[in-house]
């Protein structure tokens, strides 16, 4: 995923991911064989209540250059087009403004938070509400924008995520989104845990189907390295 002279801008929430993305990648830095330099970046929705002080703190300390790119996304989805089911637009318009901002920042790879267990919940929404076997590849080329993205966080369960937030006493901000908690992606997360629950491993399972599962977009060595099954 990462290169040598990669310059990396990490999509910044504010959430316990990101955060333990930002965090992983500076440590990286300092022994990984490649030499790579990060920036951090949040797409500010607009919202007032959206206080980002102990993010740029943590930044400071951690000698991370931080953008915040302010946009009226918020005042758009809820204000003036009224939208009731708001995260898939909102999610492209966010991209865009972080995508933009890394190439203005001379970046040549964006770095997404996603963990195993949003790769799985990403699959299940697809099987669901599409009709269709979908999760989002390790790593994407971006070709109208000469971008890749990377989602180095891609094999770290979210219960190590929250382990890692808990130890290093991470400083979450709350999400100001006023549907958060309550979207599509919140049911199927409480519905996987519950399969979890009542079918131990079955988280497990279902990301092993979808690494197996020849995905189109996704790089063909994960299927081989991870396929070792298929001829047996």
């Amino acid at each position: 995923m990462i290169d040598e002279g990669d310059h990396i801008a990490v999509g910044l929430s504010g959430g316990k991911d990101s955060l333990t993305l930002l965090y992983a990648l500076q440590g990286l830095m300092k022994f990984y064989p490649k030499k790579f330099t990060i920036t951090a970046v949040t797409v500010d929705l607009g919202f007032d209540n959206f206080d980002l002080t102990p993010v740029k703190m943590l930044c400071e300390q951690l000698s991370v250059p931080y953008t915040i790119v302010s946009t009226d996304i918020g005042k758009i989805l809820f204000d003036i087009r009224k939208e009731t089911n708001p995260c898939a637009l909102c999610a492209k318009m966010r991209k865009g403004a972080f995508n933009k901002a890394a190439k203005d920042l001379g970046c040549n790879k964006v770095a997404y938070a996603h963990h195993k267990d949003d790769l799985v919940e990403t699959m299940l929404l697809s099987l669901i509400y599409e009709g269709r076997f979908y999760a989002f590849s390790p790593y994407t080329y971006l070709d109208k924008m000469d971008l890749t993205v990377i989602r180095p966080l891609i094999y770290v369960s979210e219960a190590d995520v929250v382990g890692f937030k808990n130890r290093y006493d991470l400083p979450v901000c709350k999400n100001p989104c006023p549907v958060d908690g309550h979207t599509k992606r919140e049911y199927v997360k409480i519905l996987t845990n519950r399969i979890e629950h009542e079918n131990h491993g079955a988280k497990d399972r279902m990301f092993h189907a979808v690494l197996n599962g020849k995905i189109n977009g996704w790089p063909e060595e994960l299927f081989i390295s991870q396929g070792g099954e298929e001829n047996e």
